[in-house]
């Protein structure tokens, strides 16, 4: 690959992951200071779904759609100029409904572009494998820059967030156009089946795996309660610079991955994925008792166990996912994996944690933060005792690196 193809590449996840990381961390904080209305927490929680529902929607489209008919960096730049303008329409609104289905219009939009950004990287690359984490790695620094910038100006409640996520996004549809040719693949996936990748249904044979999968969903509701609410959560602490602080988490999550190789083939995937569990339950008790009084040392412990937390389960997930399916049905094993986490779990997570959020406003305002915390805890507990009961899995599986496949959201 080329030095220049690779700096392409690089500015396109940074900024494709800036985008992402300006208006989604902090869209609670948004939405709480704008929408004075009735169960705003709710309003909350479904916006955040919105996501979850596109992740489902998106491989149809990009398996179906994108690949056959357009070359992947045009179609990249087409969605991200639309986007772009319902970013900038998102802070016009002035009620919760309609910000809802703006956010919902705008995820349909935004979350092809992550597996197409991808496929434009991995066709430029002679080794996937070696090269894709130098570049995916641009992603996360973009992710940590749109939050420090956002933290450090305060903007967190204002619509500014919106605005640069709409400029970046504005900047980054143009820059499509002139990233390397990824041309379509001249055939569609045959059915709808085959885009949702029902092919790696038969890893459901391995009542491991079946086991682990289900853990998997189950896991993704406490996840929901840190994406759609720890945000908000410090805002409403009065944490200085909130945001910035949250980025503690991706560095976290930077520094933590690179043991997962070696721990991986040490300690088995049973220990790696308890680790990663009992991790969230750690995270929701230093929010339940953490404060800015005594005890702020558990906030910030509860932000940096992000990079346990994700890395040790779900990162651990999609190589464990590979391991098991194999080369032939891999890719379609890894994008079952994400409908299923990042889009059933997450779509079934985001609901309940804006109900669990609602049902403890306090009066005159502010929230019952300790208790709200305690429940995706408890259902962090329940999935772990669930898994030592039931997961049992031979300790010959192995991994000799990181797989290019492990491309999921890093949020």
């Amino acid at each position: 690959m080329k030095l220049t193809t690779a700096v392409q590449l690089s500015i396109m996840m940074f900024l494709q992951y800036i985008i992402w990381g300006a208006w989604y961390v902090t869209m609670v904080t948004y939405m709480a200071s704008h929408f004075k209305e009735p169960g705003i927490d709710n309003s909350i929680g479904q916006a955040y779904s919105a996501l979850a529902i596109a992740t489902m929607i998106s491989p149809f489209f990009v398996g179906m759609i994108a690949d056959r008919f357009f070359s992947a960096q045009r179609i990249m730049g087409v969605l991200h100029l639309i986007g772009a303008v319902l970013l900038f329409l998102a802070t016009k609104v002035d009620n919760s409904s309609a910000f809802y289905w703006i956010i919902l219009f705008y995820s349909l939009l935004y979350m092809p572009t992550i597996a197409l950004s991808n496929s434009i990287a991995f066709h430029q690359m002679s080794d996937p494998g070696k090269q894709f984490p130098w570049i995916r790695v641009f992603g996360t620094l973009g992710w940590i820059v749109a939050g420090l910038i956002i933290g450090s100006l305060k903007i967190e409640p204002s619509i500014y967030t919106f605005l640069i996520a709409a400029g970046v996004s504005a900047a980054l549809g143009l820059f499509s156009f002139v990233l390397p040719n990824t041309p379509p693949k001249g055939k569609a996936v045959s059915s709808a089946s085959r885009a949702l990748g029902t092919e790696s249904f038969v890893l459901f044979k391995s009542k491991p795996y079946l086991i682990f999968f289900i853990a998997a969903i189950l896991v993704c509701i406490p996840l929901s309660f840190y994406y759609g609410f720890a945000n908000g959560f410090l805002n409403e602490l009065n944490i200085d610079k909130a945001a910035a602080k949250m980025t503690m988490g991706q560095f976290s999550e930077a520094i933590f991955i690179l043991a997962i190789p070696f721990l991986f083939n040490r300690i088995g995937v049973k220990n790696m994925l308890l680790m990663g569990m009992t991790a969230w339950i750690l995270r929701y008790v230093c929010f339940a008792y953490g404060n800015t009084d005594g005890n702020m040392w558990m906030l910030y412990a509860g932000i940096i166990l992000h990079g346990v937390c994700y890395d040790f389960f779900f990162v651990t997930g999609y190589m464990y996912t590979e391991k098991k399916a194999g080369e032939k049905i891999k890719n379609a094993a890894q994008g079952l994996f994400t409908f299923a986490t990042y889009g059933v779990g997450m779509f079934i997570g985001t609901l309940i944690s804006g109900k669990v959020v609602d049902k403890y406003v306090m009066s005159p305002g502010g929230h019952d933060w300790k208790n709200i915390w305690f429940v995706p805890a408890y259902i962090a507990l329940g999935v772990l005792l669930y898994f030592i009961l039931f997961f049992r899995e031979k300790r010959q599986i192995q991994v000799a690196g990181l797989s290019e496949n492990i491309a999921a959201p890093e949020v």
